[in-house]
């Protein structure tokens, strides 16, 4: 790479983000900035604190008495609640439940974008959420909405949480999604869109190795370097 440029990804829950954005980093070597950990962890606290979700100006105390941080560590990244390593407690249904309820008010969103746009301020970055490309970063040279169908996302999330020994069912899971889908989109603050300037991915029937080789391959185009052969980001070789 030629020079450093920001990557935007955004679309919604279980699209497959997360896990391209953190090994798509790894590959160009970029900091990722896991912004629905950060989320996550605001979450967690407000539920911690007993405070009503439905309260935005209490929901806002609370998260800005808050420190979230992300690091590095073993090449992990680490989300950090006031010190705490907090990986394993922010991805549990009960957080998905109402996350979507907290990242939906102004102030709470305004905390998190100006502790984002700090970090993302350098360049040699990749972030996902849902307002990335349209609000944090609407700079970025590379800007990606990742799609793909309820269905696929919901086996996908549901795989997540058995691994994680949560005993939930399909029908559950595709439910919560929907639910979320709905919010996400609907609310009335940075609700989820495709940015201007956004090259949509439907990630449906791709692999996490596909995804990562064709936004990989994108970003090489925008730096102008010889990209990979484009039919070999399809065929995952």
């Amino acid at each position: 790479m030629k020079r450093k440029i920001s990557i935007a990804l955004d679309g919604p829950a279980a699209s497959g983000k997360s896990t391209t954005a953190r090994l798509l980093a790894k590959k160009l070597s970029y900091l990722y900035i896991d912004t629905g950990a950060m989320y996550r962890a605001a979450t967690l606290a407000a539920l911690r604190a007993g405070v009503d979700m439905s309260d935005e100006k209490l929901v806002e105390i609370c998260v800005k008495e808050n420190r979230i941080r992300l690091r590095l560590e073993m090449g992990e990244q680490i989300t950090l609640l006031n010190d705490e390593n907090v990986n394993s407690q922010i991805r549990t249904p009960e957080i998905n439940s109402v996350i979507s309820v907290l990242s939906s008010y102004a102030g709470v969103r305004r905390e998190m974008v100006a502790q984002q746009r700090e970090l993302a301020k350098a360049g040699g970055v990749v972030m996902d959420g849902r307002d990335i490309g349209t609000v944090v970063l609407p700079d970025a040279e590379l800007k990606v909405f990742m799609i793909a169908t309820l269905q696929a996302r919901a086996q996908r999330r549901l795989l997540e949480l058995q691994k994680n020994g949560e005993s939930v069912t399909y029908e559950e899971v595709e439910r919560e999604i929907a639910n979320r889908d709905k919010l996400d989109t609907s609310r009335s603050h940075s609700p989820l869109k495709k940015a201007e300037g956004a090259r949509e991915l439907d990630t449906s029937n791709l692999s996490i190795e596909q995804q990562v080789k064709i936004i990989y391959n994108w970003a090489r185009e925008i730096t102008m370097t010889p990209p990979d052969n484009p039919l070999s980001a399809l065929s995952g070789a």
